[in-house]
């Protein structure tokens, strides 16, 4: 997707929120419109609805990601209402930039640090709401060829309506990406799910790690829900990540100034929401190991994780990893999403689950259009099976 720095994005000048569109219909909200304090209360009020826990397009995630990166015009907020009150909400960029590939498309919008797609909708509202964003999209599809919604989890209630949606209006559409991320799932305790997911062999390396890097200095552990000491612990942390390999790529979040200005408000925004948990592993005080999660129940995003590399012998964050296994303690958690690329070495070690994450390309508009779209699958869908027959 394209980017745009933030002085590139032009705030229009305040204004009311208009009265709700007739039922069913959705409305076009700027950043200006999302952030007045009636459309931020309905705001949150459908998040305390919504089927399933989104934390990319929760108000604390969404607003600072918009104020960074949303170019004037290109990024808005669908808003959907039914019975008056605000029932669904996805952010959709208009774009030409297609996988490096120059085709003109509308798109759920993400950026590289939001790593979930779902809608907000509000529970028993699924199906109306895919309905009523297809009927929009049909009746406004400008120069846009196709509708692609990235990262949607597989097994969640929302992609579960869109396919009973896309099945009962007989509308063409293609999963054009997919992946499998490690989860945490049981009802079980920490001491058992490690004894389950690992050898007795693994354990008693970890202890063995565990006691010799006790031996460098003063080992402890800390955990935070609140905004105590936070501005300290947000530079540690992008010092820390930035000490790394993805510093030395330039893909820390130190490394420009957007997503190190993002990083610092998100955090900011999610302690003040309730919605964040920091662990850190400590030798003589100084982090060696540091991770954020996004807790939104039932679920939690482990956001953000870095370590020390000159202590990579010790697997610091590995060690930081067992002490995260009390979220699936936690009664109001049963799962929870590592946000990790598919194959990670670490965490696919722990965490024996998997959570399939899909990217669908969905035809829009009148009969031209749509059979462009053929084209594009029956191109897109042969490439790929031509790829997975070649791996067999």
């Amino acid at each position: 997707m394209d980017m745009a720095r933030a002085s590139d994005f032009r705030v229009p000048p305040p204004s009311g929120i208009p009265a709700p569109p007739r039922d069913g219909k959705l409305r076009l909200l700027t950043l200006t419109d999302i952030e007045q304090p009636a459309f931020l209360a309905a705001w949150q009020h459908l998040v305390a609805q919504a089927c399933e826990p989104n934390p990319f397009f929760e108000p604390w995630f969404l607003l600072p990601s918009l104020r960074q990166w949303a170019a004037g015009g290109q990024v808005v907020v669908k808003a959907w209402y039914r019975d008056g009150e605000l029932r669904g909400l996805l952010p959709i960029m208009r774009s030409a930039n297609y996988y490096s590939h120059r085709v003109p498309h509308a798109a759920g919008w993400l950026h590289a640090n939001a790593f979930c797609g779902a809608p907000l909708i509000a529970t028993g509202h699924e199906d109306a709401f895919w309905h009523a964003l297809l009927a929009h999209f049909d009746r406004s599809p400008r120069r846009a060829l196709f509708l692609h919604l990235p990262k949607l989890p597989a097994d969640g209630p929302a992609h579960a309506a869109l396919d009973r949606v896309l099945a009962e209006i007989g509308r063409a559409h293609y999963i054009v990406a997919e992946e499998s991320r490690a989860l945490l799932t049981g009802d079980t305790n920490a001491e058992a799910y490690l004894a389950q997911a690992m050898s007795t062999k693994k354990r008693k390396e970890l202890r063995r790690q565990h006691n010799r890097l006790a031996e460098e200095g003063a080992l402890t552990f800390d955990r935070c829900a609140d905004a105590n000491g936070l501005a300290e612990w947000v530079a540690e942390f992008l010092t820390l990540e930035a000490a790394g390999w993805k510093g030395a790529a330039g893909s820390a979040l130190a490394s420009a100034p957007e997503t190190r200005d993002f990083f610092t408000q998100a955090l900011e925004c999610a302690a003040a929401a309730g919605r964040l948990e920091r662990l850190a592993l400590r030798l003589d005080g100084r982090a060696i190991a540091m991770l954020v999660n996004l807790v939104t129940p039932p679920g939690v995003y482990s956001f953000k994780t870095a370590f020390d590399e000159d202590y990579a012998r010790f697997s610091p964050g590995m060690l930081l990893q067992l002490e995260n296994l009390a979220l699936i303690e936690r009664p109001d958690i049963y799962w929870a999403d590592s946000c990790a690329v598919e194959g990670h070495p670490m965490i696919e070690r722990l965490w024996r689950d998997k959570r399939r994450m899909v990217s669908r390309n969905i035809a829009i508009g009148g009969p031209l259009r749509r059979a462009v779209f053929r084209l594009l699958m029956a191109y897109e869908t042969r490439t790929r099976t031509a790829n997975q027959t070649s791996t067999r």
